[in-house]
């Protein structure tokens, strides 16, 4: 890729991220009161998060078992409101261990 490529890319990728983060300040210039739209803008992050995580969970490990169970502790302790370092522990450990079974039964 010469140099003069790379920094076309670099201008399109930063436009093009530009427009998506300011065109809805653009767009919508007073508060939506809409009860729909305002739910529906709320729970996007979550959803996109979750849309980007759960893949990543199953391709991080080398079983699905053991994803799947560091996945089902993950869940379980966030919803009885664990904190997050709390969770992620619990989960990273919960695959741990599940591995290490997994290793010794095969």
């Amino acid at each position: 890729m010469t140099t003069s490529t790379f920094f076309l890319y670099l201008l399109l990728m930063a436009g093009s991220t530009y427009l998506i983060r300011v065109l809805p300040f653009i767009a919508v210039r007073h508060q939506i009161h809409n009860r729909f739209i305002r739910s529906f803008l709320y729970y996007i992050p979550y959803a996109v998060l979750t849309a980007m995580t759960i893949p990543a969970i199953f391709a991080a490990t080398n079983s699905v078992i053991s994803a799947s169970l560091g996945l089902a502790v993950a869940i379980i302790l966030a919803l009885r409101k664990c904190s997050l370092t709390t969770v992620a522990l619990a989960a990273c450990f919960a695959v741990y261990v599940s591995e290490l079974v997994i290793g010794w039964v095969s």
